[in-house]
């Protein structure tokens, strides 16, 4: 491909993104590699023609003794195009988990906190990135959600929307125009290490000769088949589902009654609605809940308690996920509970726990026990001063905004 095509391209994928009306600036996440080099050029030349500003971030995970000098070439790079650069620095990897699991984790926190009023930053993710992570989830195991392609856009939790423009392009046409235009970039020896389970799969790729546009395709497919899937799940939900003080309520025969792909989805996303997790639980203890739960019985979740009990599937928190958490009073608690009243500095959330001994209306709520125990209460010191999801003393009052069907549209 010549270098024109791939800015006609860029410029396709730009407009089926973001146009006709586009933002006044974007940022761009450039490591110093040749696909985000490519991303740099590429852009840089479609703000020239639609008048877009561009801001330009490097993080430096400081894993590497290169990856300093790596970044100041990126920041060389934007002076002489005329586009502001910062360098993020990672503090570094505490050793604790997946090394790259962590990186990207902290890529997008970092950037999260330097985008400001930025709503979308382009990512210089390619057609082979596609195949290798299609390869990568097959190797896991994984479900129609896992082997579909990622999304050219998507909003991620820090509150700004990742942009991919470059997903329909190879990365050796990029590595060409990049020297058609005497661009640098640095390859990170990382690419090359086989422990790595992305350089494994790029490795197997070449050594079986593997199509990458076809692996590609399938990927993408895969991921339409996931869109039916979650709107179907949603129109369920609808139906079945309704968040009652901050818990996820199904109707027990509804629920029943439908396929189980659409049970684990519903189930999935009421773990994750009730936890927080930005992750969605794994296959395998999913389908154990399901099956428990079927049954009539009580099952522990991704830190969340899943409950069959009369005409209902009741999904809550689990207790002991949230026994030590504390926070003060007019600070939100667990990652999504308001609480709103006359807040005073020796005040605390807490769970509820046993507190509920002192709560005698708990079960006009009509929730289990279970539910109203990890349920946000306001304490001074061991003192309970007011539980108002258990009717005590309901001066305060505690409010979740969210709904679930967005959230397992978006999930």
């Amino acid at each position: 491909m010549t270098a024109q095509t791939l800015d006609q391209q860029f410029a396709g994928a730009m407009g089926n993104l973001l146009g006709p009306d586009f933002p006044e600036t974007i940022g761009l996440a450039v490591s110093g590699g040749g696909d985000s080099m490519a991303l740099l050029a590429l852009a840089h030349s479609w703000a020239r023609v639609w008048g877009v500003g561009l801001r330009v971030a490097s993080v430096d995970h400081g894993l590497r003794p290169d990856s300093a000098g790596e970044a100041a070439m990126v920041a060389r790079e934007c002076a002489a195009l005329g586009h502001p650069h910062v360098t993020l620095k990672w503090q570094g990897w505490d050793g604790q988990g997946n090394l790259q699991d962590a990186a990207r984790r902290a890529r997008l926190r970092l950037i999260g906190g330097w985008r400001g009023d930025l709503r979308h930053v382009l990512m210089g993710h390619t057609r082979d990135d596609l195949a290798e992570t299609f390869l990568m989830r097959v190797q896991r195991g994984s479900g129609v959600d896992g082997l579909a392609a990622m999304a050219p856009l998507r909003d991620v939790a820090e509150g700004f929307a990742v942009v991919r423009p470059l997903l329909g392009m190879r990365r050796a046409d990029l590595r060409h125009y990049l020297r058609t235009l005497q661009v640098p970039w640095v390859d990170d020896p990382s690419n090359d290490d086989p422990q790595f389970s992305r350089v494994r799969m790029r490795q197997a790729i070449e050594t079986l000769d593997l199509d990458v546009d076809r692996l590609a395709d399938t990927a993408r497919a895969m991921a339409l088949a996931r869109n039916a899937l979650q709107a179907r799940a949603v129109d369920v939900a609808r139906r079945v589902a309704q968040v009652v003080a901050g818990n996820v309520v199904f109707d027990r025969d509804g629920f029943a009654g439908v396929e189980q792909e659409t049970q684990l989805r519903l189930l999935a996303a009421g773990a994750q609605f009730v936890s927080s997790n930005s992750y969605r639980p794994r296959r395998a203890p999913l389908e154990v809940t399901l099956e428990t739960i079927l049954s009539g019985g009580t099952a522990t979740l991704h830190g969340a308690l899943v409950i069959a009990k009369g005409a209902q599937i009741v999904v809550t928190r689990e207790g002991a996920a949230v026994t030590a958490l504390a926070s003060p009073s007019d600070q939100v608690w667990d990652n999504r509970w308001q609480i709103d009243g006359p807040h005073a500095s020796d005040l605390t959330i807490r769970p509820l726990g046993d507190g509920i001994s002192d709560c005698p209306d708990w079960r006009a709520s009509g929730l289990p026990r279970a539910a109203l125990v990890s349920s946000p209460a306001v304490w001074r010191g061991e003192t309970l001063i007011s539980a108002p999801i258990a009717g005590y003393n309901p001066v305060f009052t505690a409010r979740i905004v969210a709904d679930f069907q967005s959230f397992l549209l978006s999930h």
